[in-house]
């Protein structure tokens, strides 16, 4: 019974239980304002009791991830200053708890597991937002789009990029073979299909980019790690050089021009001078985290009828930065721009050095698309989203493997140092033999 208890928590043996987690969590994160707080329940209850188990191996030590929980602790912290100190207290608690559960998952689950899961749990999202899904009007241009089972056509196309992503990289990143690769191809076709019925601008083209920087990751890892930096840099310089030359010749009008879209991303650039000139009123600790969009605050009313939004709930700036800037000041922005950049560039720096890294590769894919969504979307932002579920396992699976490379060359030099032993109590006896 011991083994089978301990099999729960062993990357790699447990993959039925962690590909099964993977799955209900994502498919709680999307419909948790459907099934209400049963589902938030059952959510902790697939990672926090494996604390029980081994607290020392699914916990680890808190204290190397102090810059993961800074932005966590920050948000709960704005409560002694918050415009709205009961909901920052309640949203920030369910943060750090939400955070918690995010890096268990990471300490217990390989990067197979984890794509696995995420294959399952984007088929059975899709699956009920096409089964159960309705069509909603945007008031702001006049047209239908198809938005599942979700508020947002945003949201769907979310998940339909997820879908996307976890099967390109099980089929080519990982190698998946029989089952899994059917798999990945049946969910490729869902969500494909579901991207284009949502109709999100912002989802199609963050997901055609993040299928580049995947296909691009993959042909850097068969080069000499000298290559790689050689072709990554050249890369990025062609890149920054033909993005800069499209935009001059008018590419971005062209490009909303196809998805029906003005310059204004439908509202979004006056949305963002609004974000901007909130943030000016509290530039250094914000209104408190998730204490802006709050019903009876003047500002928030004002901006959820000029958006037509009847429910006076589930809006933001789309913008990451803006939203974060607005409830957390610049103290918190910066607290989580580093959250993100360290964890971008730690993956990028083992996808450029190592000689293979598929973890690597995948979490640099999925921070990929979570930074290009972060300028037009809020996904890093709130408890029990897929967004800051893969943030904080990528960030954690850093540290994690930190751990395991000072771990291996402790063993290493362990080994020499036996090595070194052995030989000299083989001199001294050869010695005391010719005597």
């Amino acid at each position: 019974m011991r083994i089978a208890k301990y099999s729960l928590i062993c990357p790699g043996e447990n993959r039925t239980y962690g590909v099964a987690a993977i799955a209900l969590s994502l498919f709680v994160f999307a419909y948790s304002s459907r099934f209400g707080q049963v589902s938030v329940l059952a959510y902790y209850a697939l990672w926090l009791p494996l604390a029980l188990i081994d607290y020392r191996r699914v916990l680890g030590n808190y204290a190397r991830y102090g810059w993961i929980f800074a932005f966590a602790i920050f948000a709960c912290l704005s409560v002694f200053w918050s415009a709205a100190p009961g909901q920052t207290a309640r949203t920030g608690v369910q943060y750090l708890s939400h955070v918690i559960c995010a890096l268990i998952a990471m300490r217990v689950i390989d990067i197979r597991t984890l794509v696995r899961g995420g294959i399952l749990g984007a088929g059975l999202v899709l699956a009920y937002s096409l089964l159960f899904g309705v069509y909603h009007l945007d008031p702001l241009d006049g047209s239908y789009s198809f938005v599942g089972a979700f508020a947002s056509k945003n949201q769907l196309g979310f998940y339909a990029s997820l879908g996307l992503l976890f099967g390109f990289a099980a089929v080519v990143m990982l190698a998946e073979r029989g089952f899994w690769m059917l798999s990945s191809g049946a969910v490729m076709l869902i969500a494909a299909y579901s991207l284009l019925a949502s109709q999100s601008a912002t989802s199609v083209l963050t997901t055609a980019a993040v299928i580049g920087v995947a296909f691009s990751v993959q042909v850097l890892q068969a080069l000499s790690p000298r290559n790689r930096k050689t072709l990554f840099f050249v890369g990025v310089a062609i890149a920054l050089f033909g993005g800069f030359a499209f935009l001059n010749a008018g590419g971005a009008d062209l490009v909303l021009g196809a998805f029906g879209k003005d310059s204004t991303l439908t509202g979004r650039t006056y949305l963002w001078q609004q974000g901007l000139e909130a943030a000016a009123a509290n530039p250094y600790s914000g209104t408190g985290y998730q204490a802006y969009w709050v019903q009876g605050f003047s500002e928030a009313e004002r901006l959820w009828e000029e958006f037509f939004i009847g429910s006076r709930s589930g809006f933001h700036f789309h913008n990451t930065f803006i939203e974060a800037v607005v409830e957390t000041g610049v103290v918190g922005l910066l607290l989580l721009c580093l959250l993100l950049v360290v964890t971008v560039t730690g993956h990028l720096r083992r996808l450029l050095s190592n000689a293979s890294d598929p973890e690597s590769a995948v979490l640099f894919a999925i921070m990929s698309l979570l930074v290009m969504r972060a300028f037009v979307e809020i996904d890093v932002l709130t408890p029990y989203h897929v967004g800051s579920f893969l943030l904080y396992v990528s960030a954690g699976k850093l540290t994690e493997a930190r751990r395991n490379l000072s771990w291996r060359r402790t063993r290493i030099a362990g080994r020499h140092a036996a090595t070194r032993d052995l030989g000299s109590t083989g001199d001294a006896l050869a010695a005391r033999a010719s005597l």
